[in-house]
C-alpha cells in the first residue's frame, strides 16, 4: 500500500488542485512533497517526490519550466505541482503542459489561495498514516511468505486486523528484472545504479496500480530482487497475466522481465509452499525465455528437462520434425489443428471429449485430424507420437507469443 498522485488529489481540502497534464500516470508513488526553491530541482530531489513550484524565490519562465519538467522526469519525481495566480505564475504556459504530457509526468496547478501550509500538512499526514498502514501490512506479508512468524493464528488475527484478504485460493507470481549486467556494462555504476532504481520504482509502481483493479488485491511484495503478488485464480488467468507482463515490459528501458507463476494454494498457510514453486518456475523462464515471458510451476516437469539442453537447437530442431507443417507462418488459419492436437492430447484422444472442449461437431474433429495426420506424416493412435507432441507443443508454446485465429 502507498499514497499515489490520484490518492493525494482526493485529500480533502485538496479540492482545488487540477490535473493538467500526465493524467494516465497518476498512479506514481509519493515519497514526499518537496517545495522547490532553487533554480532546478535535480540536485535536491532523489525521486518519488511531489514537487511544488511557487515562483516565490525565482522567476519561473517558460524556459525554466520545461527545464523543470525534463529534470523531474530524469531523476524520476511522482509529480510536478505548479503554483499559479496574478502574483508571481500568472498561468502554466502550453508549452510545458504538452511536454510533460509527452513525457507522461503528472502535471497539476494549485490556485495560490489554495495555502501551501494546508497542502503540505494533509500529505504530510496522509503519508504518515500509510506509511505505517504499509509496514504493518508489509511486515504480516513477508511473514506468510517466509513462514517466518510466531503462530499462523496470530498471522492470520493481524491480518484481518489490516484488511489483508489472505483467506481463500490464491496463485503467486513471482517477477524479477533481467539484464541487470547490462546496464552496469553500458554506463558507469552511478548512471547504472540510477537506471536501475528508477527502472525498480516504476514498476513497482505500475505493479501496484494493476493490482488494485485486481479481485480482492493484497499489495505487491519485494522479497529480495522479486516482486511478489498473490493474485484471486481465475480461468482468464493467463490472459490476464499476458496482459501485465506487456504492460510491464513498456517500463522497462533496456531491461526486461520474466515471471513464474506458482500453483494455486487454498490458504496463507501455504504462501511460503507457493514462493519457493514461483521461483523454481522464474529460473526456468529465464533460462528458456519465452516470448510471453512466463513460466508456470504446473508445467516444470518436462520444462526442467528441456532447461537441462544446453544446445537450444536441439530444442528447436525437435519440435520443428515433431510438429513440421502444424507451425509453419503465413498459414490463413495458423493454430487450429494446434489447437485441435492440443485438445486431443489433454483429452487422451478421446475424441468426444475433445469436441467437447472444442466446441465443435465431431465430424469437423474428424477432418482435422485427417488433416494433422496428413502434414505431420504421423498417426494419433500412436502413443510415441502423442507423447513427442505434447512435449513438442509444451516447448513450442515457450517460445511463441499465441494469438487466437481470426
Amino acid at each position: 500500500m502507498s499514497l499515489t498522485v490520484e490518492e493525494i488529489l482526493k485529500l480533502p481540502g485538496l479540492e482545488e488542485l487540477r490535473v493538467r497534464a500526465g493524467s494516465t500516470h497518476l498512479q506514481r508513488s509519493v515519497r514526499w512533497p518537496y517545495v522547490a526553491e532553487n533554480e532546478g530541482i535535480a540536485e535536491w530531489v532523489m525521486g518519488g517526490e511531489l514537487v511544488f513550484v511557487t515562483g516565490i524565490n525565482h522567476r519561473r519562465g517558460e524556459d525554466n519550466l520545461l527545464s523543470l519538467v525534463e529534470d523531474g522526469v530524469a531523476v524520476g519525481i511522482a509529480g510536478l505541482v505548479i503554483l499559479t495566480g496574478e502574483a508571481f505564475i500568472q498561468c502554466i504556459p502550453q508549452t510545458v503542459i504538452e511536454r510533460a504530457e509527452q513525457l507522461g509526468l503528472p502535471l497539476i496547478e494549485q490556485p495560490y489561495l489554495l495555502k501551501m501550509v494546508v497542502v503540505t500538512h494533509a500529505i504530510g499526514t496522509a503519508l504518515a498514516h500509510m506509511a505505517q498502514t504499509r509496514r504493518s501490512r508489509q511486515d504480516i506479508l513477508g511473514q506468510l511468505l517466509t513462514g517466518d512468524y510466531p503462530s499462523l493464528a496470530i498471522a492470520r488475527q493481524r491480518a484481518i486486523h489490516a484488511q489483508l484478504p489472505v483467506e481463500g485460493p490464491r496463485r503467486l507470481l513471482a517477477m524479477r528484472l533481467s539484464a541487470v549486467h547490462l546496464l552496469f556494462e553500458r554506463y558507469p555504476p552511478d548512471r547504472a545504479e540510477q537506471l536501475l532504481q528508477n527502472t525498480r520504482k516504476a514498476l513497482l509502481d505500475h505493479l501496484q496500480a494493476w493490482s488494485r483493479q485486481q479481485p480482492e488485491p493484497l499489495p505487491v511484495s519485494q522479497q529480495g530482487d522479486l516482486f511478489v503478488l498473490l493474485l484471486t485464480d481465475h480461468d482468464n488467468l493467463p490472459q490476464t497475466l499476458a496482459h501485465l507482463y506487456r504492460s510491464a515490459s513498456e517500463r522497462l528501458g533496456e531491461l526486461s522481465l520474466f515471471m513464474g507463476l506458482a500453483s494455486r494454494v487454498e490458504d496463507c498457510g501455504q504462501y511460503r509452499q507457493a514462493l519457493g514453486e514461483a521461483r523454481q518456475a522464474l529460473d526456468v523462464a529465464e533460462s528458456l525465455r519465452p516470448t510471453t515471458g512466463l513460466c508456470d510451476f504446473s508445467e516444470l516437469g518436462v520444462l526442467r528437462l528441456l532447461q537441462g539442453i544446453g544446445e537450444r537447437t536441439l530444442i528447436d530442431d525437435f519440435v520443428k520434425r515433431t510438429l513440421g507443417p502444424l507451425i509453419a507462418t503465413g498459414r490463413k488459419q495458423p493454430l487450429i489443428l494446434l489447437k485441435t492436437l492440443d485438445a486431443l492430447l489433454q483429452e487422451n484422444a478421446n475424441t468426444f471429449k475433445a469436441a467437447h472442449r472444442l466446441q465443435i461437431h465431431r465430424n469437423t474433429l474428424a477432418q482435422r485430424i485427417q488433416r494433422i495426420e496428413q502434414q505431420s506424416g504421423q498417426s494419433l493412435d500412436d502413443p510415441l507420437f502423442r507423447m513427442n507432441a505434447a512435449v513438442a507443443l509444451l516447448a513450442w508454446r515457450m517460445t511463441q507469443t499465441c494469438k487466437e485465429p481470426a
